[in-house]
């Protein structure tokens, strides 16, 4: 063989040989890019923040997926951030503020799992048990759509206040009976556990309620959980149109895990729920 030939063979392999190799790694970079999944979540909870170290190691170990997190600090950011494709799932809402979300925007955002379900609590700094509400209090509530009637509903479950029958979403205006006159003063969801230095009782969301320091054991009142509560599950959520691929799936796979259940149950102590098997039938 030519010296002449075997340059030319010799420079095909290495050719071959870099070829094969550029596109391993092409590969290898786009399988690593595929394998980050961004998820919007609120900031400010510790608790909240273990049980997603956790998610993320399993999704680490198990798929091969690196979460990364972005944090929000009011519930109309994380929607509108998905929607745009900022990031690829939220973990942050329940299914009665999704609907009221997507109906407001007319964004395509769907629920593609369960997460936990946090009963929200009535607090007051001025009274120790339902009973010693007297004429004329004061009760803050969210005035966002969903936590405003699910609110109303849990003043409802406690015998404070009565509601029309048959409403989807209630609000102060559907109040039927109302024996001690109270008064319902609609705040943002993040300033009612604020109020409760003004008031005799604020409905407070879980999230707030672990940023502002409450004592879930000095509650006044729980809301109850049975079938009508599905619709306080928290979920993870996607754009419809990204909803049936794999890799977000397996995030859910990974969040839904004894594992995270686990954690969920150190960090909060039953305050909340792991709620993809907790039994709504009652």
């Amino acid at each position: 063989m030519s010296k002449t030939s075997k340059w030319l063979i010799g420079g095909i392999a290495v050719i071959v040989i870099g070829g094969i190799a550029y596109a391993t790694l092409g590969r290898n970079s786009s399988k690593s890019d595929d394998k980050v999944v961004k998820v919007g979540i609120m900031s400010g909870s510790k608790q909240d923040a273990e049980i997603w170290k956790t998610v993320a190691n399993t999704a680490k170990d198990k798929y091969g997926i690196t979460l990364k997190f972005k944090e929000f600090s009011d519930y109309t950011q994380p929607n509108k951030a998905l929607a745009d494709g900022d990031i690829d799932l939220n973990a942050f809402q329940h299914y009665s503020f999704l609907n009221a979300s997507n109906k407001s925007t007319g964004d395509d955002i769907v629920a593609i799992g369960d997460t936990v379900i946090s009963p929200i609590r009535l607090y007051s700094n001025t009274h120790k048990k339902l009973s010693e509400y007297k004429k004329g209090d004061t009760i803050t509530v969210p005035n966002d759509t969903s936590n405003e009637s699910r609110s109303l509903y849990v003043l409802k479950a406690a015998g404070l206040i009565d509601l029309k029958s048959g409403l989807q979403t209630a609000t102060a205006k559907d109040i039927t009976k109302n024996p001690k006159q109270l008064k319902i003063k609609e705040l943002a969801a993040d300033q009612t556990a604020r109020s409760l230095s003004d008031v005799e009782g604020a409905v407070v969301n879980g999230t707030y309620a672990d940023t502002a320091g409450l004592d879930y054991k000095k509650a006044i009142y729980v809301e109850p959980i049975n079938k009508d509560s599905h619709q306080w599950v928290n979920i993870i959520a996607a754009n419809k149109k990204d909803k049936d691929k794999t890799i977000l799936k397996n995030v859910v796979k990974a969040y839904q895990t004894k594992a995270t259940k686990d954690t969920i149950q150190k960090e909060y102590k039953g305050v909340e729920l792991a709620a993809w098997d907790t039994d709504f039938s009652k």
